[in-house]
């Protein structure tokens, strides 16, 4: 389905993400702040790119080109990787982000259920307080409405909205 949506980057640019770090975006008060949770309160500190201290991020997460500065100044933010996330290039979202890639096992609530990684794409917007669920593949220039909770893959070049989220507008 989403042959199209390429990842150029399936290993961390641990180079880039630590110019990002020193160098992002953010204006320096959010940066130091940030850093001391980060590396002294050791609040995400495994994580190896600059995230908002209000987020909580985790697990095995892959990102693109200049993806870094969103989890930077994002506030609010959960991205829980167990079963993995790839974001592409040049994706930004908006605070309240919830990129959740594993529900608890039904049987066992300690352990959780293996399904394939999420995937978004290469220029994707993801609205604020928008949920994107386990399992789900969104390609490339993908806009996804605030609010909206992802719970199936979508194709290129759509935008999508809504509880659970459709199309709203094809090849915008």
């Amino acid at each position: 389905m989403l042959n199209k949506c390429k990842f150029k980057n399936w290993e961390n640019n641990y180079p880039s993400n630590i110019i990002e770090y020193f160098f992002s975006p953010t204006n320096i008060g959010l940066r130091i702040l940030n850093f001391i949770v980060q590396k002294f309160f050791r609040i995400n500190y495994d994580i190896p790119f600059m995230v908002h201290f209000t987020s909580i991020v985790s697990g095995n997460i892959k990102i693109g080109k200049d993806v870094a500065r969103y989890f930077a100044n994002s506030s609010g933010c959960y991205i829980q990787g167990i079963n993995g996330i790839s974001i592409g290039d040049n994706t930004i979202f908006a605070p309240g982000v919830k990129i959740i890639s594993a529900n608890h096992s039904k049987i066992d609530y300690n352990s959780h259920e293996v399904v394939k990684p999420i995937l978004i794409g290469e220029n994707c917007w993801l609205g604020a307080n928008s949920i994107i669920l386990p399992g789900v593949e969104i390609g490339n220039n993908v806009i996804v409405a605030a609010g909206s909770v992802v719970t199936k893959s979508f194709d290129s070049n759509l935008i999508i909205g809504g509880v659970p989220a459709k199309i709203i507008k094809n090849n915008y």
